[in-house]
């Protein structure tokens, strides 16, 4: 919705607008005096600057260019610790487990024969200090890969490539031992 016949108007109070002024739509983010006269429009496309760039909180704001370098540096190691702690927490998984059973059973072959598969099945006790420990690094996993999201969504160039190059550096330190496996619990990728 264009609101650009918005600018110049000065309001004294609520009650100075004309009765005829009406919008179809109801939005939370749109008042009309009385209010956050300083709201902030968010970019909803890619910039690269480095004047008034809020990094997740409204008391960071970037506003020179080594503040900037600052901050891609900072977010460059947060996506590559991202990276890190996702591997960190399959490695201690499997020095966590506790129980290994192996269970075999004949499944249909080719021309008619019998093959033997054979599954092993892991299991973790819930009430354990492991089951604890990796409880604790998911919730930080999470809050890592949200604040990243938030990140990028500021749209800044930057930025998005410090979180790119972040994420590319980390998994090709962290991951190269890794078999490739595709995990579907995964957040925001």
């Amino acid at each position: 919705m264009d609101h650009s016949h918005h600018a110049g108007m000065s309001y004294m109070d609520n009650n100075t607008m004309s009765p005829s002024h009406h919008h179809p739509t109801t939005s939370v983010s749109h008042s009309h005096g009385g209010g956050n006269d300083n709201m902030k429009m968010m970019p909803m496309t890619f910039y690269f600057g480095f004047k008034n760039v809020e990094l997740l909180f409204s008391r960071v704001v970037i506003n020179t260019a080594g503040e900037m370098a600052g901050a891609f540096v900072a977010v460059f190691l947060l996506a590559m610790f991202y990276e890190g702690l996702k591997i960190a927490r399959e490695s201690l998984l499997r020095k966590s487990q506790v129980s290994i059973r192996y269970n075999s059973m004949p499944v249909p072959g080719p021309n008619g024969t019998i093959l033997m598969e054979t599954h092993k099945t892991v299991g973790q006790q819930m009430l354990s200090f492991p089951h604890l420990l990796q409880t604790v690094l998911h919730i930080i996993q999470v809050v890592i890969s949200y604040f990243l999201m938030l990140i990028f969504m500021t749209y800044n160039g930057y930025l998005c490539i410090a979180v790119a190059a972040g994420a590319g550096t980390g998994y090709f330190l962290f991951s190269w031992k890794k078999a490739v496996v595709v995990d579907i619990t995964e957040h925001c990728h």
